[in-house]
């Protein structure tokens, strides 16, 4: 399941033994959550590890699950859901999850702290306005990549032929093969330039 919304959803002044844990919404891609399911939510947390960032999956028990308003048991990809977790709320809140993703525990998706991407440029710079022509990316250049529900920043750490090696700002998961928009930072707004797939 894509993340694209975490919040909590109790009211200010309430009273601890009513207080409910933290919902995120999104949609599932594959397979299907059952209410009671154990899950894992990746990349997770953030954490400081010997002077360096790390993220640590979060692992929580689906409590219910939402669709259009109406409580159901089981959810399958097609159309948005919100789960509601056992997580301690100021884990969620204020969409601090969005871009993650939610997997059953035990599943062996990669955390991808940085990745090469074979990539595919557009001729021309999306929504310029002067028909801007995109140049080739740049040793050092930082990108905005665009994977599933994750938008993160990337720096340019080498350069091949159509493809290129970033260091992610931030981690993403993702599969091997997974689609990444590329934008670029063009006149202090970022802009599409084409896009790239993450090679394994």
């Amino acid at each position: 399941m894509f993340v694209a919304r975490s919040f909590d959803i109790n009211k200010p002044g309430a009273e601890p033994e009513k207080m409910v844990g933290g919902v995120l919404g999104g949609a599932i891609k594959q397979g299907k959550l059952i209410q009671g399911a154990e899950i894992e939510i990746l990349p997770g947390y953030e954490v400081q590890e010997k002077n360096q960032k790390v993220w640590k999956p979060l692992k929580t028990t689906i409590i219910s699950i939402m669709s259009g308003g109406e409580k159901i048991k089981e959810a399958i990809p097609g159309g948005s859901i919100a789960i509601m977790t056992s997580l301690d709320p100021s884990v969620v809140k204020s969409d601090k999850l969005v871009g993650s993703l939610v997997v059953l525990e035990g599943s062996s998706l990669k955390v991808w702290y940085e990745f090469t991407l074979e990539t595919h440029l557009l001729e021309r710079v999306v929504g310029a306005k002067d028909k801007l022509v995109v140049e080739p990316i740049k040793l050092g250049e930082l990108l905005m990549l665009n994977v599933n529900a994750a938008a993160t920043v990337g720096s340019v750490k080498e350069l091949g032929k159509n493809t290129v090696k970033c260091s992610l700002k931030r981690p993403v998961c993702a599969e091997a093969g997974a689609r990444v928009a590329i934008g670029r930072n063009v006149g202090q707004r970022w802009r599409l330039i084409g896009y790239g797939n993450i090679k394994a």
